[in-house]
């Protein structure tokens, strides 16, 4: 193996692609900040998964940088080797070369990890956007006459994904979003959601937080005491028993339901609809 050869070839690459990501990173950042205000931003609303969708977004400009940047360090690398850059290095010690390769090999194997890493970020947030939008879907085609969907309101105590505001209630819909497989069901305990396929136990306290806080942000506007009905969506899960009386528990085809678990003290008033409409609105903003 000819150290000189490839220890000069691989600084030559790494440290022209190390330059090329530094440009590519400070463009990402320096676009993502200029553009980040939408036009007619008054106007634009929150779409169903917003924020994975900007997740989404940020994590595939990365990725595509990483790969760009590896294509970048094997092409110069071959150059390098071809056009002899060990001249560079001539007269150099061996054991600095080695020295040498061992820092690239280190370099090379934490940008395989962020690469990696990025991947798989990717692919995950990927599937909670696609899962969120499939339930935010399934809401708009419940938004007819006075009922509205907002997509990811923020609260006090986190966000909520979908809040279904109408005439004959409040509903705050949150999605989780876990991969299923075949006859897999989902079970929901008291404040523990079970999934049968590998028996995953998630607690639901910041869902049950979330939703709380908007009931409780929702009384105050309104001056007066209102129920907000609490739907957990597991798309692509049948659907099991479920004990709790606090939350409704639904897949992307059975969502449906929840326009049957109210009572008469949920209804509210015209201007109280429009009142939190309004306010859900100016929360729900692009910015």
């Amino acid at each position: 193996m000819d150290i000189d050869a490839i220890s000069g070839a691989a600084t030559v690459a790494l440290t022209s692609t190390i330059l090329f990501l530094v440009v590519a990173k400070s463009w990402s950042i320096l676009t993502r900040s200029v553009s980040s205000t939408p036009n007619f931003a008054d106007s634009i609303m929150h779409e169903a998964a917003q924020r994975f969708r900007d997740e989404l977004e940020r994590l595939s400009s990365s990725q595509a940088i990483y790969l760009s940047g590896a294509l970048v360090f094997l092409v110069l690398f071959i150059a390098a080797y071809i056009l002899q850059a060990q001249v560079l290095f001539a007269g150099y010690p061996s054991w600095q070369l080695w020295l040498q390769i061992a820092f690239l090999t280190l370099a090379t194997g934490f940008a395989t990890w962020r690469l990696g890493s990025t991947i798989l970020a990717r692919r995950n947030v990927k599937f909670v956007r696609d899962a969120n939008v499939a339930i935010g879907h399934q809401l708009q085609q419940m938004s007819a006459g006075a009922n509205r969907v907002f997509h990811d309101v923020v609260t006090s105590a986190g966000v909520v994904d979908h809040v279904l505001v109408g005439q004959r209630g409040i509903y705050a819909v949150n999605v989780v979003a876990r991969r299923g497989g075949k006859n897999s069901s989902a079970v929901l305990e008291g404040n523990d959601l079970t999934f049968s396929n590998n028996d995953t136990v998630i607690p639901i306290v910041e869902i049950t937080a979330s939703s709380a806080r908007l009931e409780k942000e929702i009384c105050r506007l309104l001056g007066h005491k209102i129920r907000v009905r609490s739907v957990i969506a597991v798309p692509g899960w049948d659907i099991g028993e479920q004990s709790s009386e606090r939350h409704l528990l639904v897949n992307e085809r059975t969502i449906g339901m929840l326009r049957g678990w109210r009572d008469q003290s949920d209804y509210l008033m015209n201007e109280d609809v429009d009142l939190l409409q309004k306010e859900l609105t100016a929360r729900c903003r692009r910015k």
